[in-house]
Parts: structure tokens; C-alpha cells; sequence
């Protein structure tokens, strides 16, 4: 896919390639090992300054980004021996959502996730990662088989929301989310939930009722799309930048607001600048929740769950 660069990142993206570079060229000349070294450590100190003044409309441009690692691409590096399920055995397949069973650091689990599409075709083909009833029936359908063989579900999410089309509302979409909801919640094993991208509206809650919720720096997490909630309020959608900050759906808000439980730290200039070591950065992660989630019995990751979700939105008067 072509090179996609947003203006506010291209200070960071001409750095890192001018580091990709001479780390090629290091590779032969072991003697351009320190100017490696001080390029290295000028593009993280830029693109930490640059970064941390984002504001919540370029943080929700980043999590759109369409060179950012997509469930496939964390599915490839983090899960082997991964074998994709297809079909909800009631009406048909639905790209926009990818499901199986694998093996993530040796254990065998179930992987549930939104995928997007890179080319035109592709994006088609996966509905822009917004699933149809038959897609979180898919989801359903492997939560239910994770229930029955005692198996950990790691969910991906990645999507602006369910597909609100006629012939998706015509199937039952708002039903298949909910069934989908109350299958997680009544689960008793354990569920990781990472938000790798956008997490928008239902489609996303239908994978996130998990016992931890992972969201990765520059994701988003919210209830509708900005534009969405702009053309709402205000009957106006390019006011999404104005609804992007009030809606408080960045990382670090989620994080202090106890919506999500931990942020997952970012490559300098995002992880579509590096797949592999965002892919680390999110496997261990899951790996230390995962190892946590484990200790408990199968009653107590149901309670935990439970009790996780209904601490949200309290309060101290």
C-alpha cells in the first residue's frame, strides 16, 4: 500500500526514514554504529515533543490511520498455528470480522477481531471493518466454543462501528450484538480486549465486554463517531473536531476515567511506523494481563468481569 502521511506526523516520518536508511547502511559500515545511535535518539525525543501536544482530533486521525497494523497484522506476529473460522452457520460469512483458534505464547486460545482492508477491493470486501449481524453472530459463535473448551479469548478491536444498513437491521443487527454482549459477560474464561484502533459504537462492544480492556496510545474509544455526534448536537459534522474533545475518547482519558485498564505504549510516530515492534509492545501486554487472569478460577473471571463493568460511570459527589 502507498505511503499515507498526515501533515502533522511528517517531521517524525521523514526522520524515520532517514533512520530506516542509514540502518541499512550501518548494516555494511560498522563504523556509522554511533551516528545511528544519535539519529535514533533524536527522532524518539522529536517525536515524543511533537506527539504529546496532539489534540483529540489528530489522536482520532492516527487511530483511522490506513497504514496502521490491522487485526491480521498482530494475528500473523503474535498467534501461530492460527486457523480462521468462517460462517455464523445461519445466514452466511462476513470478512469484516476475522475469528479462530491459535496459539499465542504456547497456549492455545481463541482470537476474535475487526479488519478493515488495505486496497479499495479489499475495504469493499471487509465493509471498512464494520460487521454485519452474521459477522458478530461469527463472534458469537466463537465465544461460545471458547466457553465450552475452557479457552482464553483475545479480541481485536478496530472498527467505526456496526453496519447500520437495511439488510444488516432487516438480520437482527442490534440482536446479534446483544447476544454477543451477554456471551462475554456469562464467560468463564478469561478475555483480553485490546482497542488497536477505533473502537466506535456497539461494533466495538461487541468484542470488548472483557475482564481487562487494552487500548493502544494513539487509539479511540467512544460511543458514536465524532462526525456522528457533531451532526447530533450541533447539526453539524465538520464540528467533529470541537466533539472529539469533549467526548473524551483518547487513551489517556479511557485510562483515567477507568474505561479501559491500561495503555499500550507506541513506536515513535505511531505503530504503522513500526508493525513488528508494535506487535511486541501489544503481545506483551496480553501476556502479563493474561498470566494475571489465569490465577483465577472460572467463577471468579465471570465476577470479575461482572464487577468491572458495573463500576463504570460511578461516582463521588
Amino acid at each position: 500500500m502507498a505511503a499515507f502521511v498526515l501533515p502533522f506526523e511528517k517531521p517524525v516520518v521523514d526522520l524515520l526514514a532517514r533512520v530506516r536508511d542509514l540502518r541499512e547502511a550501518a548494516a555494511h559500515d560498522a563504523s556509522l554504529a554511533g551516528e545511528l545511535q544519535r539519529l535514533e535518539e533524536k527522532t524518539g525525543r522529536v517525536a515524543k515533543e511533537l506527539f504529546a501536544s496532539l489534540s483529540p482530533w489528530q489522536k482520532v486521525q492516527l487511530s483511522r490511520h490506513p497504514n496502521r497494523p490491522y487485526s491480521l497484522d498482530y494475528i500473523e506476529r503474535l498467534v501461530t498455528d492460527f486457523v480462521e473460522m468462517h460462517g455464523d452457520r445461519r445466514f452466511g460469512d462476513d470478512p469484516a470480522i476475522v475469528a479462530g483458534i491459535g496459539r499465542f505464547r504456547g497456549r492455545s486460545v481463541v482470537v476474535v477481531g475487526h479488519q478493515k482492508g488495505r486496497s479499495t477491493k479489499e475495504k469493499v470486501t471487509r465493509n471498512f471493518g464494520q460487521a454485519h449481524p452474521e459477522g458478530n453472530r461469527k463472534a458469537l459463535r466463537m465465544f461460545e466454543l471458547a466457553e465450552r473448551f475452557g479457552l482464553p479469548v483475545l479480541s481485536f478491536i478496530d472498527t467505526p462501528g456496526a453496519y447500520p444498513g437495511i439488510g444488516a437491521e432487516e438480520r437482527g443487527q442490534s440482536e446479534a450484538i446483544g447476544a454477543c454482549i451477554a456471551a462475554m459477560s456469562r464467560a468463564r474464561v478469561p478475555i483480553v480486549a485490546t482497542i488497536i484502533g477505533e473502537g466506535g459504537s456497539g461494533g466495538a462492544l461487541a468484542l470488548g465486554v472483557a475482564n481487562r480492556v487494552l487500548v493502544m496510545e494513539y487509539g479511540t474509544y467512544s460511543v458514536i463517531s465524532p462526525e456522528g455526534c457533531a451532526s447530533i448536537l450541533w447539526k453539524d459534522g465538520s464540528k467533529a473536531e470541537v466533539a472529539a474533545e469533549a467526548m473524551k475518547m483518547t487513551a489517556p482519558d479511557l485510562l483515567r476515567l477507568k474505561v479501559v485498564d491500561r495503555v499500550i505504549e507506541e513506536p515513535a510516530g505511531g505503530a504503522h511506523q513500526d508493525p513488528d515492534a508494535a506487535a511486541r509492545l501489544v503481545g506483551n501486554a496480553i501476556g502479563s494481563v493474561l498470566r494475571e487472569l489465569l490465577r483465577k478460577t472460572p467463577d471468579e473471571l465471570r465476577d470479575d468481569r461482572y464487577e468491572r463493568f458495573r463500576a463504570l460511570g460511578a461516582f463521588l459527589a
